[in-house]
Order: structure tokens, then C-alpha cells, then sequence
């Protein structure tokens, strides 16, 4: 019994230990998007390269990369795809589910981006980290209008008809 009550005891003081080690690194990372940096996680494993993801050049990528001839924000884009606008009702996003996601439609994407633009649109994952923040804040989406898209994107949509 008492080797027991010693191993559960290691086992919530370990428990409690990392929870305040995961609160304490959440609590030093900046907010809305004025990290300057990358995270290194490593919890006792590989080190993963954690990009910083920043919602104001997500949205500035989401229009100059052409992800908006496909998928609107805010009311603003092509109707193709779906669209990728943020909600309050989903207070904390897993980036990987949205690559996910993409991943799960790259397919059919890459063929309608050939298909309609002529090419395939091309990220890296700095990009994808900007876009994936963007395609979740609310706020930096209330900022996305016609006048963020370049003239060349806005024309390849008008001629296309997207």
C-alpha cells in the first residue's frame, strides 16, 4: 500500500510539475501574432521547429498567394472551395488539423489550381503557419477586403469568373 501511495504521489507531483512547465511556456509566449521566433518543443524526444504563426501576414499570403481565388474570407473570394471563415464558437484551433485538412484535399485542389489558374500555388511551411493563423483570428479576418488582393489576382478572378 505505501509503495502505492509513493508511486501515485511521484506520478501527480510529475503530473503537476509539467502542467505548470506547459502553463508557464504558454504564458510566456507573446500574443497576437508578435512572436518574433520560432518554438523549439522538446519534451524529452525529437526537437520540433515550432514556426511562429502570424495572422497579419497570413492575410496579406492568403490574397498575394492566390488562396483567395478559391476561398473566401470575410465575404471576399471565390466560392470553389470552402470558405475559411473564423468562428467564436471554436475558442482553440490545432494547426495540424487544418494542414489536415488541406492535406486530405490536396488533390482535388492542386487539380482546380491547374485546372482554373494554370499552375499550382506554392507554400512553405512558414506560410502555411501565417495562413493557418489567419484563416483562424477573427480579427485580423474583419481587416480582409477587395482592396487586399493584388491587381493581378483580382484579374485572373474576373476573367475566370471565380
Amino acid at each position: 500500500m505505501s509503495r502505492m501511495r509513493t508511486r501515485t504521489s511521484r506520478l501527480l507531483t510529475g503530473a503537476f510539475f509539467g502542467l505548470l512547465v506547459l502553463a508557464a511556456a504558454h504564458a510566456a509566449r507573446p500574443q497576437s501574432g508578435d512572436h518574433k521566433g520560432p518554438s523549439i518543443i522538446s519534451p524529452r524526444g525529437p526537437s520540433l521547429l515550432m514556426p511562429t504563426l502570424n495572422a497579419a501576414r497570413g492575410r496579406e499570403l492568403f490574397a498575394r498567394r492566390g488562396c483567395v481565388i478559391c476561398h473566401s474570407v470575410n465575404g471576399v473570394g471565390g466560392m470553389i472551395g470552402p470558405k475559411l471563415d473564423a468562428t467564436e464558437s471554436v475558442p482553440y484551433v490545432n494547426p495540424f488539423d487544418f494542414a489536415a485538412r488541406m492535406w486530405r484535399g490536396a488533390d482535388a485542389m492542386i487539380t482546380l489550381q491547374e485546372a482554373e489558374i494554370g499552375f499550382q500555388i506554392e507554400i512553405d511551411g512558414d506560410e502555411l503557419a501565417d495562413i493557418t493563423a489567419f484563416a483562424h483570428d477573427i480579427g485580423e479576418q474583419r481587416k480582409f477586403s477587395e482592396s487586399d488582393i493584388p491587381r493581378s489576382i483580382r484579374r485572373m478572378m474576373k476573367e475566370r469568373k471565380l
